[in-house]
């Protein structure tokens, strides 16, 4: 059964582990129901359950979900460092005074999951074995992290010529404080020690709890390959709410790990699941189908002319021309794109020789 969808529909965001601070935004006032603490936005979009952003005070690169039950929290998603996940720790402690036992992963990127090592020792973080395995090799010398972190001294440069040549003023004292956070948050990084979860799951798994003396079951659910090799989505049936991760956003998306020929179907089987409003790991809350559909078209698209350059015999290198970029994806380093080629190459050649094949 297709979803429903009985709130209005969100702008449409394409942000995804790109170079921004902050998720959308803007100058508009919260919804009733936001807490605001110093360095994140709390938005109840159920009774207990709240919809995580920066406020751009702290370089945290991804949203996350908190869960209150009577007994305990959970939260999904544990930003990009763990000064970033301290800082979450610390605001939610401002809005619930339960213990924080579970955190899920939604999946194995930087972005996601580096704040792992700052969350209790006693806490159960679970994800998908896929995750955990990434997250047991050197995972932040691979492409992903290693390309986003490496770049992030010309983005400071680039702040710092951009701000140099500007009048004194707000406009500058903004750009100086966005300089001071990104070179912040290139300290934090060294800090990092990838943590992987300590609970797995392989296709379902249900966190039974209660809320005001109601049951609230919490559905972990991998559906298929997609962005990654081991996507969770966090579904709350009961409140009708998902947090996908990055296996669902509004429009395009990073597909430097994906596997671009399932997430379609993955998506269909998505689509199956019964929600009305979607938490997205970039970009705000939506509920409108056709922002998945702009996704699907991206998706679609991405591997027609990768495959059409793959069949010319083109190299990763020579392919990245001919490819229409789409999203951030369109202003991203070579070295990303290139990527995203060679995965996408990578795919194609395992479906042509299943020896090679790999799987989850």
């Amino acid at each position: 059964m297709r979803p429903t969808h009985r709130l209005a529909t969100t702008c449409l965001a394409v942000t995804v582990l790109a170079f921004c601070l902050a998720g959308c935004g803007g100058e508009e006032a919260p919804p009733d129901g936001t807490i605001l603490t110093d360095t994140h936005t709390f938005e109840e979009v159920a009774p207990g359950v709240y919809f995580i952003v920066g406020t751009g005070s702290i370089f945290v690169q991804s949203n996350a979900m908190l869960v209150v039950t009577d007994e305990d929290a959970l939260v999904v998603d544990s930003h990009v460092t763990p000064a970033a996940a301290r800082a979450l720790l610390a605001s939610i402690a401002e809005v619930t005074d339960k213990p924080v036992t579970h955190l899920v992963n939604t999946h194995y990127h930087f972005d996601h999951a580096h704040g792992n090592q700052a969350f209790p020792e006693d806490t159960a973080i679970v994800g998908h074995e896929f995750t955990r395995a990434m997250l047991m090799t050197d995972v932040m010398s691979q492409p992903t992290a290693s390309i986003f972190t490496g770049n992030i001294p010309n983005q400071i440069a680039a702040m710092k010529e951009a701000a140099d040549a500007m009048e004194d003023g707000e406009e500058k004292d903004q750009a100086l404080n966005a300089i001071r956070i990104q070179e912040a948050h290139y300290v934090a990084i060294g800090e990092t020690q990838p943590t992987p979860p300590n609970v797995t799951l392989t296709s379902r798994m249900t966190i039974h709890r209660t809320f005001e003396g109601r049951d609230r079951p919490i559905e972990l659910l991998h559906l298929g390959r997609g962005h990654t090799g081991g996507d969770v989505v966090v579904l709350l049936p009961n409140e009708r709410v998902v947090f996908t991760g990055d296996l669902v956003l509004a429009g395009a998306a990073y597909i430097g790990d994906a596997y671009v020929d399932e997430w379609l179907d993955t998506l269909d089987r998505f689509e199956e699941l019964e929600f009305d409003l979607i938490l997205p790991g970039h970009g705000p809350t939506f509920s409108d189908m056709a922002q998945i559909d702009a996704l699907r078209q991206f998706l679609a698209d991405f591997w027609s002319q990768a495959s059409d350059a793959h069949e010319q015999g083109l190299s990763p290198e020579e392919a990245i021309a001919e490819i229409e970029w789409q999203g951030f994806l369109a202003t991203a380093p070579d070295a990303l794109k290139i990527h995203c080629v060679q995965t996408a190459y990578s795919r194609m050649d395992a479906d042509t020789d299943p020896e090679n094949a790999d799987s989850a």
